[in-house]
């Protein structure tokens, strides 16, 4: 049997910037998406700390460092800076698989650095 398992779990990024017209969808700085083993296009479920909404969306890359969390597009309309998010990704593990793994779980501080990595 297969089941969907917690791959990887950004905990408490804050929303830096917002656009509705531009191309795209969820941006995280690079250094983000390695530390949570996560890469660009991969689909991701957002859950909104802040106002309750969830989408799901895909990645793209940003500069490393920068702590930019960039929601675009359609997303938009779902968050607003300032805006806390838990950006979750996901694995699909055959059941002798899931005894040996653990996902990735990074947790942010206010400017959207790790302060901490299970």
């Amino acid at each position: 049997m297969k089941r969907v398992m917690l791959k990887s779990k950004i905990h408490h990024a804050r929303v830096t910037e917002t656009d509705v017209d531009y191309e795209g969808s969820l941006s995280l700085p690079a250094d983000l998406l390695e530390a949570a083993s996560l890469l660009p296009f991969e689909k991701v479920h957002v859950y909104n700390v802040s106002n309750g909404e969830r989408f799901s969306t895909y990645l793209i890359k940003g500069e490393a460092g920068s702590g930019t969390v960039g929601v675009y597009g359609a997303a938009a309309h779902r968050a607003q800076p300032g805006h806390k998010l838990i950006i979750v990704g996901y694995a699909i593990l055959d059941d002798e698989e899931i005894d040996f793994y653990l996902p990735r779980i990074i947790l942010l501080d206010a400017a959207n650095r790790i302060v901490e990595s299970k």
